[in-house]
């Protein structure tokens, strides 16, 4: 652990960034495990003669991979536990760092995530979009050039047809690109740097995601990370300078990049091929065998019903499947007027929106602790309400 440490300081300063992206300052930055926060470059960390890192005991407001702000200041934050080796942690931290440039750049261009929650797979749409993200994922790989550009153009005219259909759909994609593509594209770059692998098998690497039809379909918010990713990287190819100008402007990534083309394909009526119907099928089975197989898990299930408001959550690790979401990573909710963090999956049931909920079920490893008027939980905190038992399933009903 403390080699990582002293590593990542020496190679996360100002001077470095700058090669992955013109002008990239390192905002505050933390690596943690279930126990200790090792915070770095904070403004208000206390100076230690002995090391160029604060310790602090890890509290709930470090979860995943991502940026916060840890004492109104942004901090890139990483759990070290999920990574083996160090390019990685590195690039990984690389990644989350960028999250912090585009934040003092005054980043605006965000997608609204309840979009991506409720992508609907329709069938035309995922057809276009994996014969679009094979084009992409071609032209990159390409070294001929007139190739290179039938590709960059074939992709380009296949969005274009989407946006003309999907409108909204698409909004969400370029949105993410734009904040996540350049995010990949840092990322890419560091990981490079510090691995022994050659830049092309880390080019396939970081493009698998693109051709992967299964994949994609199933996480529309992850997809959006290679695609812009390797729309980063023809812009690099066909206008280097683009990244200077790249702030501050209301255009997506996609915006800049179609500027690319000047050639008008048509693309023709398209046909679904048999693929696409099996990859939508397996996006939904997928979906909903997530769901069975968390209600199968052994444990003490606890159903927790009545007027029930999302306070925050953690868009990336949400699944849905017709009215319930579920939320693989943590929520926040409301339960009479009380605020209660839960840290581990849990299925809500919704009604009119994400944030407005009916149930809750949860699954305990310890028996919560049964009051006159309330149950309290290991980990949560007691709430209050008419409980049910039977067997290892209690009904809590609040409000």
């Amino acid at each position: 652990m403390n080699k990582y440490l002293n590593r990542i300081s020496k190679d996360l300063v100002n001077a470095n960034l700058d090669n992955y992206w013109s002008g990239f300052e390192s905002v505050a930055y933390a690596l943690y495990d279930k126990s200790y926060v090792y915070l770095f470059n904070h403004p208000r960390m206390k100076k230690n003669q002995h090391s160029n890192y604060q310790i602090l005991n890890w509290d709930e407001q470090f979860m995943g991979c991502t940026l916060i702000l840890y004492n109104d200041y942004p901090t890139a934050i990483v759990n070290i536990e999920l990574y083996e080796d160090y390019e990685s942690l590195y690039s990984i931290l690389v990644h989350e760092l960028f999250h912090g440039f585009q934040y003092i750049k005054g980043e605006t261009r965000f997608a609204n995530e309840i979009l991506g929650i409720t992508y609907p797979l329709s069938k035309e749409n995922v057809e276009l979009r994996n014969q679009e993200r094979i084009n992409l994922y071609s032209a990159v790989l390409e070294n001929n050039i007139i190739k290179k550009k039938q590709y960059l153009n074939t992709f380009i005219a296949l969005r274009e047809k989407r946006t003309a259909k999907f409108n909204n759909n698409l909004l969400y994609e370029n949105l993410i690109e734009t904040i996540e593509g350049p995010a990949w594209y840092v990322e890419l770059n560091a990981y490079s740097e510090k691995s022994p692998i050659a830049y092309k098998s880390v080019l396939k690497k970081y493009g698998q995601n693109l051709k992967d039809k299964y994949e994609s379909t199933s996480d529309i918010r992850k997809s959006c990370y290679s695609s812009g990713l390797f729309m980063c990287l023809l812009l690099d190819e066909f206008s280097p300078g683009w990244k200077e100008s790249f702030w501050g402007k209301e255009e997506t990534l996609y915006d800049i990049f179609k500027q690319l083309s000047n050639d008008v394909i048509k693309i023709s009526n398209i046909e679904i091929s048999p693929e696409t119907e099996v990859v939508i099928n397996f996006a939904i089975q997928n979906r909903k065998n997530t769901f069975e197989n968390f209600e199968l898990q052994k444990g003490i299930h606890l159903f927790i019903e009545g007027e029930i408001t999302a306070k925050s959550f953690d868009p990336m690790n949400i699944v849905s499947f017709e009215n319930r979401l579920l939320h693989k990573n943590f929520i926040k909710v409301g339960i009479n007027n009380e605020d209660f963090f839960i840290q581990q999956p849990v299925i809500a049931y919704c009604k009119d929106g994400l944030q407005n909920m009916i149930k809750l079920h949860l699954i305990l490893k310890i028996n919560p602790i049964e009051n006159v008027d309330s149950l309290k939980i290991d980990g949560i905190g007691v709430i209050k309400g008419r409980y049910e038992k039977q067997e290892n399933v209690f009904h809590l009903y609040v409000n």
